[in-house]
């Protein structure tokens, strides 16, 4: 059993996805099996919470068990974790900062896996927000997409606008900002491409968005992707994976470059 005391209004999904990462990722299966209380009394929705309650997550040993991210590398100003698919940035950050000082410095999407940087320090949280800030941050992404790409390698350009409504993005041709989006051919078959793909631009959703509009959506993926494919695959979380980072900052990570262990695989019928 897990016991967390919540902080500000909000609901309990919310707190849930921002607060741990094994209630974030079995969250639907504890709300069905009763197994989260609040205050002592077990719910089955995604009841509203406020500042003072006490939330207990009755999680089983198996579920304790399943590892949401792995210490890729760390020192004494960062911690670089190697994300699993389906559990939230924010939850990794506040099991994080349970052992020390923590520090935001990107996020990753809830089912986009890979590498996930955090800072240790006031001083690297600076240097490492003006090295993102600056681009002096190479970042590569590895993706399965469905349909062929017209070329092996191509860098695209497009405008991106964010609907607040929706919590979603649009792709044209003139409307809102500038998006630069690289990418390289990999290997493919039949139905799916994989290829590396590079950001010249950081923005929301960006490369989901990129690709599928471009007509090559992202395997998996449920918010632009295409749907009837997913299906037909049993895929049901994105295949996107930040699988490359290099900083280039006055910090002993300065240079290196890390590489995910993991690697997408075409998905089968």
């Amino acid at each position: 059993m897990k016991k967390f005391i919540v902080n500000e209004t909000q609901n309990l999904k919310n707190f849930t996805d921002n607060t741990y990462p094994q209630g974030s990722l079995f969250f639907s299966r504890l709300i069905k099996n009763k197994d989260v209380r609040v205050n002592g009394v077990k719910v089955d929705k995604n009841v509203s919470l406020k500042q003072g309650d006490e939330v207990c997550y009755y999680t089983t040993e198996k579920q304790e068990s399943v590892s949401l991210y792995d210490i890729f590398y760390e020192d004494d100003e960062v911690v670089l974790v190697d994300k699993e698919s389906g559990v939230n940035a924010e939850a990794i950050y506040a099991s994080l900062s349970q052992r020390g000082e923590t520090y935001f410095i990107h996020r990753l999407d809830r089912n986009t896996q890979g590498l996930l940087l955090f800072a240790k320090t006031k001083r690297a949280e600076e240097l490492l927000l003006k090295a993102f800030r600056e681009r002096t941050v190479e970042k590569n992404y590895e993706a399965v997409l469905f349909g062929k790409l017209p070329a092996k390698h191509a860098v695209l350009t497009a405008c991106l606008k964010k609907d607040e409504k929706t919590a979603m993005v649009k792709i044209s041709q003139n409307q809102g900002e500038k998006i630069v989006t690289e990418y390289e051919v990999v290997e493919t078959n039949a139905d799916m491409t994989r290829v590396l793909i590079t950001l010249h631009t950081g923005k929301t959703h960006q490369i989901r968005a990129h690709m599928a509009y471009v007509g090559c959506p992202v395997v998996g993926d449920e918010k632009y992707g295409d749907h009837r494919k997913n299906e037909e695959y049993h895929t049901k979380r994105q295949m996107l994976l930040s699988k490359h980072l290099c900083v280039h900052a006055p910090l002993r990570i300065d240079g290196k470059r890390f590489s995910s262990h993991k690697k997408l695989e075409f998905p089968v019928k």
